[in-house]
């Protein structure tokens, strides 16, 4: 008897590992697969955690412009060290922006756009130039700009009447009025009215232009004040240059190209888009009275 009990006590045993073996390896797999689960869970997390750092080390304000790749990035702290001093914030761009290469002070602000409404000069009737063609003209100023009206009408009357204007023909003459008929007015508007009056013409002068519509000389505010990167010298001088062509195209001239390398640029050149190997020059008679032109563009 205790023999065959023997001999069965292996087979039992037998027996109890296989069914403890699908148990096992069940179990085995369970724990396989949590495991798995955990590793990618915290994968995600890590994923998730230098996304982060990275969105903030490029936007955050105290990077300093460094830039890292997101696995060598740390979350920003209120601030990268005890001593470093927190950057100011950017100064938000202004309509008047700085002077360009002319010297305007860039004193007088540029809305970028305005109500549309003008304000006439006040006109005393006086004549500039001695010819007989008299051209009657108007000075309007866009409200809310800080520019009057009477002191604009002032300048342009300086500079129709100079001798190096368009008056050296001895034909046309020019007279300021403020009411009544007139051959054309000049108006230094915003540039947002600028592109709205040449735009109604077909004209896209992208905020940046003048442009001479119809009877309407129209000037742009942002070049009045700042002037032009092509165009080195006194403000009061393109000013001069923007009445000269606007007014010549009036007269009947219309655009020339530089004559040669060096030589002064007609006052009917675009000089604002470049000189092309030209001297800047605002006016349409040299001194001696000589007209000064170029290839007809």
């Amino acid at each position: 008897m205790g023999k065959r009990q023997a001999e069965r006590a292996p087979d039992r045993r037998r027996r109890r590992l296989t069914r403890l073996l699908p148990a096992g390896l069940a179990l085995t797999a369970v724990m396989l697969a949590s495991g798995a689960a955990v590793a990618h869970w915290q994968d995600d997390r890590d994923a998730a955690r230098r996304a982060a750092e990275f969105e903030n080390h490029v936007d955050g304000p105290s990077d300093g412009g460094a830039t890292s790749s997101p696995s060598t990035s740390r979350s920003p702290s209120p601030s990268s060290s005890p001593s470093s001093k927190p950057k100011k914030p950017k100064k938000s761009s202004t309509p008047s922006a700085s002077p360009s290469h002319s010297s305007g002070t860039g004193t007088i602000p540029v809305p970028a756009t305005g109500p549309g409404t003008f304000t006439t000069a006040q006109a005393d009737g006086t004549v500039v130039g001695t010819g007989s063609r008299v051209r009657r003209y108007k000075v309007m100023v866009e409200d809310g700009i800080d520019v009057s009206a009477k002191s604009a009408a002032t300048y342009i009357a300086s500079v129709l009447g100079d001798r190096r204007g368009w008056t050296r023909d001895g034909v046309d003459s020019f007279k300021l009025v403020s009411s009544g008929s007139y051959d054309f007015v000049v108006k230094i508007a915003t540039p947002g009215t600028v592109d709205r009056i040449c735009g109604a013409a077909g004209l896209d002068t992208h905020g940046e232009l003048d442009c001479s519509v119809g009877t309407d000389v129209v000037v742009n505010l942002k070049r009045w004040v700042l002037g032009s990167p092509q165009f080195p010298g006194p403000i009061t001088e393109y000013r001069a240059l923007i009445i000269n062509h606007e007014v010549g195209h009036r007269i009947g001239h219309g655009h020339e190209g530089c004559p040669g390398p060096g030589k002064p640029a007609p006052a009917m050149m675009q000089q604002i888009k470049g000189l092309h190997g030209c001297v800047a020059n605002a006016w349409p008679y040299d001194k001696y009275g000589h007209y000064i032109s170029g290839p007809p563009v």
